[in-house]
């Protein structure tokens, strides 16, 4: 009813079509006549889209059986779109007696419990265990809820299990969210039983049913604008939860009760993924390096100004994500003893004005978004990064005018980091006396899809810069580098697609320098940005 009222403030003709599997949703909408049924798919356009799933296009041999089996496999998918992609998907890459055997499992005749589709319950029997686990825990997830591939990624990681499966793409687009086919949603729901836990599908008004959660391994809850203790008053009788996962709702800005980080969480000791993503909290209690099965923790888009000294003895924590906490000033100085840390995510937060001390001790971090280059026994400087070779992803260098000596910035061995996609390097002064030294000595691996420069006060650039043997660059950025007279030989670049070029008010004049040796210069290139070139 919430979403009809906005509906009447359309203008005259405009038309609205509503998809559900419910008859009542199309009454409490006022359609009338203006129902549409989808019959199911007829038999050949459901085998078509079987085929797509089974054989990937892919020209195999035919058994004499094949139109009996056929038919069957028409029969079980029973015209629905979503049966006969998970059936062609299940029997892909199987002989045609697998396909018999499994056509003729008595799975398919059992009662059709809570409306799941048998080839729905078929697919899960056939998934090793260690994915059926993996699968249940997707039930956490509300119906119609956009959830990012890493973010599930590494909550499977913290299980200890990873996962590969078939998720629908989000319809708005968004790189690298999914939803879940309610199907799919209600067939981990039984898949999990009472191991997870949702808080909405448990509450009545103010109570909730607590018999139904002290089996509970793992919760979610959609957050509200003020979360009370009260609301989480269930958590006081599980013992062994390993998940406490809010997930973001209708509010932009959410607040939890002191009470709740302070007194609740510390007991919940068997946690493995803790996550306060979007809460408006300043501080947290000492009391989380007790947690000591703690492997994920979310506090993104928090107030925090600082971690408590107690979160580096969570010595089997695999993922930190900071990501937006921008009242964040440092990180602690014992970071370096979370030797299992794999995901630091600190994109973000502009006002972190150094890195810990010893960081390249954290071998396992395969993502780092910003190293924020320091000096001094307290910090870390660039030589730290050249341990990690297993960076992938993106990596951006600030405060680069703390490399003093040339040979400092080699040993980051960037050339050695062949995982990364994007390389961003930044100076935030104008001292110029060792810059293009210290370029020289960051060239990377030739793989490189994404380079940007900011803030470099060099007289020229370094002669990597518009080598023809990045063959794979699709982006270059440079960004006020006011002391550059001649642009580098950008054109070379065979992959260039986007050149974005601002703020190089030295350069007077753009000539074949630009272009390089290339007989056919920015052969791909599809925009181009000039802008702040005063002179």
């Amino acid at each position: 009813m919430k979403l009809q009222s906005h509906f009447l403030d359309g203008a005259v003709g405009s038309k609205i079509i509503v998809s559900t599997r419910d008859a009542e949703v199309s009454k409490m909408m006022g359609a009338g006549t203006l129902v549409h049924n989808l019959e199911p798919m007829s038999n050949d356009v459901c085998f078509e889209v079987f085929e797509q799933h089974a054989f990937r296009n892919v020209n195999r041999d035919i058994s004499p059986n094949f139109g009996l089996l056929k038919e069957k496999i028409v029969a079980r998918c029973s015209g629905l779109p979503l049966a006969a992609r998970t059936l062609g998907g299940l029997l892909l890459r199987k002989e045609m007696n697998e396909w018999e055997e499994i056509l003729n499992k008595k799975l398919w005749s059992l009662s059709n419990e809570r409306d799941i589709l048998p080839v729905l319950r078929l697919s899960y029997h056939y998934l090793p265990s260690h994915l059926k686990r993996c699968f249940a825990y997707c039930s956490i997830l509300p119906n119609d809820y956009e959830f990012c591939e890493q973010q599930l990624i590494l909550l499977w990681m913290a299980e200890g299990a990873l996962i590969e499966v078939i998720f629908q793409k989000s319809s708005n687009k968004i790189d690298l969210k999914y939803v879940m086919h309610d199907l799919v949603v209600g067939l981990a729901q039984w898949a999990a039983g009472d191991i997870c836990f949702r808080l909405e599908d448990k509450q009545n008004s103010d109570h909730v049913q607590l018999g139904c959660f002290t089996k509970a391994r793992h919760a979610s809850y959609i957050s509200g604008k003020y979360d009370v203790v009260k609301r989480f008053e269930a958590f006081s009788e599980v013992k062994q939860l390993r998940t406490f996962l809010p997930l973001s709702g209708d509010y932009p800005s959410n607040y939890l009760s002191r009470k709740v980080t302070f007194d609740l969480l510390p007991k919940l000791q068997y946690l493995r993924v803790l996550s306060l993503n979007g809460y408006l909290l300043t501080e947290l209690p000492n009391s989380i390096g007790k947690l000591k099965y703690l492997r994920y923790l979310d506090l993104s888009y928090t107030r925090i100004a600082c971690l408590p000294k107690s979160t580096t003895s969570l010595y089997n924590l695999q993922t930190l994500i900071l990501e937006g906490c921008r009242y964040l000033e440092a990180l602690p100085l014992n970071l370096r003893n979370l030797v299992n840390l794999r995901h630091l995510n600190n994109s973000d937060v502009d006002s972190l004005k150094a890195m810990p001390p010893q960081l390249g001790r954290l071998t396992n971090l395969q993502s780092l978004p910003n190293f924020v280059v320091g000096k001094g026994s307290d910090q870390s400087d660039i030589r730290e990064i050249g341990s990690l070779f297993h960076l992938q992803r993106t990596l951006r260098l600030l405060r680069l005018e703390n490399v003093i000596d040339a040979e400092d910035a080699r040993r980051a061995n960037l050339k050695f980091k062949e995982r990364l996609d994007e390389l961003v390097l930044e100076w935030s002064d104008n001292a110029q006396e060792t810059q293009l030294g210290v370029l020289d000595k960051l060239e990377t691996h030739r793989m490189l899809k994404i380079l940007g420069i900011k803030g470099y006060a060099g007289l020229k650039f370094s002669q990597w810069i518009g080598d023809r043997l990045f063959s794979t660059m699709v982006r270059v950025s440079l960004n006020k580098c006011e002391n550059c007279k001649i642009l580098p030989p950008l054109g070379q670049l065979p992959s260039l697609k986007t050149l974005s070029i601002r703020g190089m008010t030295a350069v007077e004049s753009v000539g074949p320098e630009f272009y390089g040796e290339s007989s056919l210069p920015f052969p791909v290139l599809d925009e181009l940005q000039l802008a702040n070139m005063h002179n």
